[in-house]
């Protein structure tokens, strides 16, 4: 049983959620509940739709039940403006996944982070990808920025970024600037061109959203590809590497592993403190993975 009051800083509250929309896909409540039961601590989170726009009202309401959030789309921008400090990779990357809620002075404060990062190179690393000279990302949204900061942890030179409206993704530019990393922009329509190469290939499109062309035939087979989606799933664009006999790994890699972390932010209040037994911790919280239905 672990006494998290032994956790200077961290909040009284028991009460944890994924907030988004949609989110009744969402497998995170069974990866954080697996997590805490094997942590001897009877915390609850929940799934809770909450739509673009609305998540100030939301928090809001929040009470002293409440410890920690974890986000997805669309709200990974919108929390920014809600929070009294960000940690170093939700600053760079302009995202934040997770709310730590505290208080000080009797007074609440939200803090975020972004997992995502850690998480996207922990997956890749687990699927054998541990450097990557060229990189190539889909989307232009949150995850996107994360891929860019995690390519250039794998120490890439370049990363491509293809989306449905290149200038859209112009931000992405800037930010493989600061972090040493040349970003150039795409269209999907150029997915399909002959002669394309990369080294892996992040996946950054919602599920069932895939570009209108292939990537050519050569490129699946030899690159690998990391799909963020996992609802449906296989996605369409899983399914194209998978005929080419190509390497996939699942979002629900990159799920589990951001999700370490949150655990950890959410028990101490530091993303670099493991779990106590944390090994034990991540087995069950894949195996928690493996009992849940496959959504096709």
């Amino acid at each position: 049983m672990v006494d998290s009051t032994s956790f200077p800083g961290t909040p009284a509250g028991t009460r944890l959620a994924v907030l988004g929309s949609p989110i009744a896909h969402s497998q995170s409540p069974a990866l954080h509940r697996a997590a805490y039961a094997a942590l001897g601590l009877d915390w609850g989170y929940d799934a809770i739709d909450v739509p673009a726009g609305s998540l100030g009202e939301f928090l809001a309401d929040l009470d002293s039940d409440w410890r920690g959030l974890s986000l997805t789309m669309p709200l990974k921008h919108e929390v920014l403006g809600h929070l009294a400090g960000l940690d170093r990779v939700a600053t760079v990357t302009g995202s934040a996944n997770t709310v730590l809620i505290g208080q000080v002075d009797g007074r609440r404060t939200l803090h975020g982070f972004n997992t995502d990062v850690t998480g996207l190179v922990r997956a890749l690393a687990e699927g054998g990808m541990r450097r990557a000279g060229h990189v190539t990302v889909l989307g232009a949204g949150a995850t996107a920025a994360s891929a860019v900061v995690a390519a250039a942890e794998l120490g890439a030179e370049a990363v491509e970024v293809l989306a449905r409206t290149p200038a859209k993704a112009a931000p992405l530019v800037e930010l493989g600037r600061s972090v040493g990393v040349v970003v150039t922009l795409s269209s999907w329509a150029g997915a399909s061109e002959s002669g394309r190469t990369s080294d892996l290939v992040i996946s950054t499109l919602p599920g069932g959203v895939t570009p209108r062309d292939d990537f050519p035939v050569e490129l699946r087979s030899q690159a690998l590809l990391l799909d963020v989606s996992y609802s449906p799933w296989p996605s369409a664009l899983a399914s194209s590497w998978l005929e080419a006999a190509g390497t996939v790994i699942s979002g629900l890699e990159l799920l589990l592993y951001q999700a370490v972390v949150q655990v950890r932010i959410f028990l101490s209040g530091d993303p670099f403190e493991p779990l106590p037994g944390e090994d034990a911790v991540l087995a069950a919280m894949r195996g928690a993975l493996s009992r849940q239905p496959v959504k096709e």
